[in-house]
């Protein structure tokens, strides 16, 4: 949450308690584990005129120095804010460290220690001080002591370590803010890389941008090593929550149509609804088999899918916490799961591929009726391990294990495009994910070999690749708002924001 809050403070006990935590809260920003890279683009850099020069700070993070501004206005500007927000102060149009406190006249400063202290005869005046908003289920679950000393607010804030990372999760980024008012440009594909990010002690299955423009600046990752986390990967490449709710791998996860929540769904058979906010489970159900895959419907946030090692699949209501429809078929298991347009019908990608049954690879299914529509969509002996959909035109894309991606049509009955196929990189082994990109003009997949393969959608040409270090590259994801960032998770637990 964003919101502030503000009420007077003038005891000077508390304020002196205040200072005292400053030097550990800029300790603990300092030891981080992501490693910024910071060969970045210098055209991304030079768009916001205030910001004219970018520094290296000790960690290698950037900064930008703004052009002009009073530093002793300056100083009694951020008097009034604490340390934590003042440190999360982003300068437009640039990546900037958690680090560094920009003022509201751009000026950089790398410490609070230039801060002028308040005099005692302050407290008469009608100045307000800054207080992080707390929700009002963590008030209602953790009271604290509300007196006017300070030592009942520093007991209120030691009960709640993690709300210092999620009070910043839904601010509004200054880097994409130029970008959410106007249309998508044109797909740039990626160079130089920005953030890696080593978190994750396990394969990372996927990745995911929130979908709401907003907040896109979260990126939502899943990992076999049980946890799901929740990065900033445009402005600092920090992680802001990691939530260890499975006892399994974790092999797929999704955002909520609003952005709030998160669906995960793992090996121990569980299904888990998320708020990120609160770390709560707003739905959790125990399944009767390992999860491979859960999708939400696209016009309706209460209802999702769920596919795995099992013949069946299954749509869950939320409200309800029940299951509402089965979707039976004659295979092992489901890998993946793809909603068509309006979400009347859907297709699952099954394992059948042995003797006769190769011509139920993929089966298309009214998600209404629970009827299976076609199994003779797909007539050869390889598995899809990843779907994906056009944004604009009535086509999606499967990639398969024979190396390469097939292109399909979304109408029935679900022709294959045979002119069209995309070949180039290697998949065997591996679920490796596509993407289209959001203009529709490229599409990006993943490969056994680390490699990431750009293809143009138009003449299916390989236009570029960006090469890996021997770890299979699993997931890729497109930025839904900037339009030429990419996100990327390896079998190794690594994850690479690129531009």
């Amino acid at each position: 949450m964003n919101s502030l809050v503000t009420y007077d403070d003038s005891d000077s006990e508390n304020e002196r308690a205040e200072e005292s935590r400053i030097p550990s809260t800029v300790h603990d920003a300092d030891s981080s584990n992501v490693h910024v890279i910071p060969s970045l683009p210098s055209s991304e850099f030079n768009r916001n005129p205030s910001c004219k020069k970018l520094t290296h700070t000790s960690t290698g993070d950037l900064c930008c120095v703004g052009k002009s501004g009073n530093a002793t206005d300056s100083r009694k500007h951020l008097q009034k804010y604490p340390a934590h927000v003042k440190q999360n102060v982003s300068c437009k149009g640039n990546f900037l460290p958690s680090n560094s406190v920009t003022t509201s006249d751009n000026t950089s400063w790398k410490s609070s220690s230039d801060v002028q202290k308040r005099s005692p005869d302050d407290s008469i005046c009608n100045e307000r001080t800054v207080k992080p908003y707390i929700p009002k289920r963590l008030r209602q679950e953790q009271p604290a002591c509300r007196g006017n000393g300070g030592e009942g607010e520093l007991s209120r804030q030691a009960h709640l370590p993690k709300d210092h990372g999620v009070q910043n999760i839904f601010r509004a980024s200054d880097y994409l803010r130029p970008y959410l008012h106007s249309p998508y440009n044109s797909t740039e594909i990626p160079r130089n890389l920005v953030f890696e990010m080593c978190e994750h002690t396990g394969p990372v299955n996927r990745v995911q941008w929130n979908p709401v423009h907003q907040y896109s600046h979260l990126l939502l990752s899943a990992s076999m090593d049980a946890t799901v986390k929740v990065w900033d990967a445009v402005d600092s490449g920090k992680c802001l929550n990691t939530y260890s709710c499975h006892n399994g791998a974790v092999r797929d996860a999704q955002w909520s149509l609003c952005g709030r929540n998160i669906l995960s769904g793992g090996f121990e058979s569980m299904l888990l609804l998320t708020d990120i906010e609160t770390g709560k489970h707003v739905l959790s159900a125990k399944n009767e088999f390992r999860i491979s895959a859960v999708r939400f419907h696209p016009k309706d946030p209460n209802v999702f899918l769920c596919a795995g090692f099992s013949p069946a699949l299954k749509a869950w209501d939320i409200r309800s916490e029940q299951v509402i429809r089965v979707y039976k078929a004659a295979v092992q298991q489901h890998l993946e799961l793809l909603f068509l347009p309006e979400g009347n019908e859907f297709l699952s990608s099954t394992d059948s591929v042995s003797r006769d049954s190769a011509d139920r690879t993929i089966i298309a299914w009214d998600f209404n009726t629970a009827a299976k529509i076609s199994n003779q969509i797909y007539h050869e002996r390889y598995t899809c391990p990843s779907f994906a959909l056009h944004p604009t035109e009535g086509v999606f894309v499967a990639q398969t294990n024979g190396n390469y991606m097939a292109l399909f049509s979304t109408q029935r009955p679900y022709k294959i495009n045979k002119k069209k196929r995309f070949e180039g990189h290697k998949v065997e082994g591996f679920a490796v994910g596509c993407e289209f990109s959001p203009d529709g003009s490229l599409i990006v997949t993943g490969s056994s070999e680390g490699k990431i393969v750009f293809y143009n959608y138009y003449t299916s040409r390989i236009v570029r690749s960006i090469p890996g270090d021997g770890s299979a590259c699993v997931s890729v994801a497109f930025h839904p708002v900037l339009p030429s960032l990419l996100a990327s998770s390896y079998w190794d637990g690594q994850i690479r924001v690129w531009q």
